[in-house]
């Protein structure tokens, strides 16, 4: 019997989804002070939309790409570390909430096997 449901496995893919865009900010965050480092991001949106699409087979790998419109410093590089930090403790909230999603999933289908029986 497998414990995978569709709903477990677009949780799963939410948190993949989260989990590449925590390690994407990160990076743009170590690299504020390289020349010509210009600022990624993952289309959270797209790709969340990508993992409903794909239903059962969610190999989800969200494209990162440049963030346009973000002022550059004479250096070349635009990262600003105010943005960094917000989406950060924006994308560990998402994260934090798929877990919390991921455990009611759990235990509603420990409920319903108790029921079962």
């Amino acid at each position: 019997m497998s414990t995978s449901t569709p709903t477990m496995q677009l949780l799963q893919g939410y948190l993949k989804v989260t989990s590449d865009r925590q390690q994407l900010i990160a990076s743009n965050i170590a690299n504020v002070d390289t020349p010509g480092y210009h600022t990624k991001d993952i289309n959270f949106q797209a790709a969340m939309q990508q993992a409903t699409d794909e239903g059962n087979d969610v190999q989800l790998m969200p494209a990162s790409s440049e963030v346009e419109g973000l002022p550059e410093r004479p250096d070349g590089n635009n990262v600003n570390i105010d943005r960094e930090s917000l989406l950060m403790g924006e994308t560990q909230l998402q994260y934090q909430m798929g877990v919390q999603l991921i455990k009611a999933e759990f235990h509603r289908l420990l409920i319903a096997i108790k029921e079962g029986n």
